[in-house]
């Protein structure tokens, strides 16, 4: 199966090197791609200078706009499959070839979960990943563990839905509405890295804005 990792990068100057590094062990079962964000620091000098295979965007399109152009490129250049994998060094690329097997056997979205058999803690965060859940169960009838998951894996299919549709962004809402429309996902169990350099997209404040606009979004597909 001809899989493309797809890393979105924005300000990670302090990663690319590592995360590069950290993929190796895998690049027997996938090809790789970085998708400069439009960065303002030496993000791009450094894939140059590395000679990493990466795109650079002109402007700043943000993650939703980061992936999805990552997933056309995986689409004009004949892959069977897809998966998004962070740039900030927190997601482990040894959980790669599962992935792909998960979807040799025929789902359509595999995601990496820290929460299949580990349980979450009672902080802010996931307090709203928790929440997230439940309107899952109820506008879908599944659980999925950790919906807020950035590492996932596409088939063929989902890649080209995502990558020429506007409406479908890397987000809990649409993985509910592809449940709905009869996607099979899976979730396998990963550990996850904290950020050791950079920042993140995500403060306080727009981590709530985030929750206030995803629970908005999947109440509406209750209807």
């Amino acid at each position: 199966m001809k899989t493309l990792l797809i890393i979105p990068s924005y300000n990670e100057e302090e990663n690319v090197e590592m995360v590069y590094e950290s993929i190796k062990p895998v690049l027997e079962y996938c090809d790789y791609l970085f998708v400069n964000d439009c960065s303002k620091d030496k993000t791009g000098k450094i894939l140059d200078d590395l000679k990493l295979n990466h795109i650079d965007l002109p402007v700043n399109l943000g993650l939703s706009g980061c992936v999805q152009m990552g997933y056309k490129y995986a689409c004009e250049h004949g892959y069977d499959a897809a998966i998004q994998f962070d740039g900030d060094g927190q997601h482990q690329a040894c959980y790669v070839p599962k992935m792909i097997e998960e979807i040799q056997q025929g789902y359509d979205i595999v995601i990496g979960s820290r929460f299949v058999t580990e349980k979450k803690d009672f902080s802010m965060r996931m307090i709203g990943s928790r929440i997230i859940t439940v309107l899952l169960k109820l506008t879908t009838g599944k659980t999925i563990s950790d919906p807020t998951s950035g590492m996932r894996m596409l088939n063929r299919k989902m890649l080209f839905d995502y990558a020429y549709n506007m409406n479908r962004k890397p987000e809990p809402d649409t993985l509910a509405y592809q449940i709905r429309n009869g996607a099979k996902v899976k979730e396998i169990q990963v550990e996850m890295n904290e950020r050791v350099a950079g920042e993140s997209i995500f403060n306080p404040w727009s981590s709530i804005k985030y929750m206030v606009k995803t629970c908005i979004s999947l109440i509406f597909f209750m209807y």
